[in-house]
């Protein structure tokens, strides 16, 4: 049974993030505020706790996250979400903190560009810039690609390009939440839909919009559920049944199983969209999965 914190985060999405997404309207509001308002620095709470540095790769800022006294060989490349329209949070930041001292790892995380300043191509291009840049320095077998949301589509558009590019693929990836198909066509998302306290189909294909422009959203580099799977590494996904995402997240883990790949499927009853990053029962446990997984 969801916990009694579950339900109050759900209560404030449901006024609050909700309205984002509920209409065209709702989603150029917010992107409006946020780039007013936006702030991607990580936390003063979170600066105290590891050590970061700063650093560019072409023009992207990029954070280097360790553990106090230093981080072990595992590198892990984190991909936020956001809708591709809105910056890194204090959640995600939270997150990568924890992932960096519970496994001992290197956490890179890029601010990489957001549309509809930049498109899809350019977003996409700036995280493959990184991933070379991250091989440059780290052996792939010690890589792992790490997102949420709209950072997990990123994530596999991104292993799937290396493919394509013969780059070596990373030893794992972590999904949460995943936007696996921006299109939003499975019928299935309308009955989810009606339970979901934050996400909803005419702000979410809004923002595909104002993230894919031209391009077909059904083109595999907007929506990877449509791409070659066979070519992913090992991956665990972590999805909620409250959580319009997940019947894609359920088709994707069906085609990558059909394709050889070893996925992980944790599905969580009665939560929502991106659960793992907010303080509550649900999303220890999740966590703890995750870095199970990868040790």
């Amino acid at each position: 049974m969801p916990s009694f914190k579950s339900h109050i985060f759900a209560f404030v999405l449901k006024h609050t993030r909700k309205k984002s997404f509920a209409s065209v309207q709702g989603m150029h509001k917010r992107l409006k505020d946020a780039r007013r308002n936006g702030d991607y620095a990580p936390p003063e709470t979170v600066k105290q706790r590891v050590d970061i540095t700063e650093r560019a790769v072409g023009t992207m800022p990029v954070f280097e996250v360790t553990p106090k006294g230093g981080a072990g060989d595992r590198r892990i490349l984190y991909l936020h979400g956001g809708a591709y329209l809105f910056e890194i949070t204090a959640h995600h930041w939270k997150l990568v903190a924890e992932m960096a001292e519970r496994l001992d790892a290197h956490v890179t995380v890029p601010i990489y560009p957001l549309a509809p300043e930049t498109m899809a191509p350019g977003i996409v291009e700036a995280g493959m810039a990184l991933y070379r840049d991250v091989l440059a320095q780290t052996p792939a077998d010690k890589v792992v690609l790490m997102g949420d949301s709209a950072g997990g589509n990123m994530a596999v558009v991104m292993a799937m390009t290396a493919a394509g590019e013969n780059l070596p693929q990373p030893a794992a990836m972590v999904l949460i939440s995943p936007a696996l198909d921006l299109s939003m066509s499975n019928p299935a998302i309308h009955e989810v839909e009606k339970t979901d306290p934050w996400l909803g189909t005419p702000g979410g294909l809004e923002a595909t919009r104002l993230y894919a422009g031209d391009m077909d959203f059904t083109d595999w580099r907007i929506s990877p559920l449509y791409g070659d799977v066979s070519v992913l590494p090992r991956t665990l996904l972590l999805t909620g049944t409250r959580d319009i995402l997940n019947p894609d997240t359920r088709v994707f883990a069906d085609k990558a199983r059909g394709a050889g790949i070893d996925v992980e499927l944790v599905e969580a009853k009665g939560m929502f969209h991106v659960w793992p990053l907010l303080d509550m029962p649900e999303a220890h446990e999740a966590r703890d999965r995750m870095v199970a997984f990868l040790q």
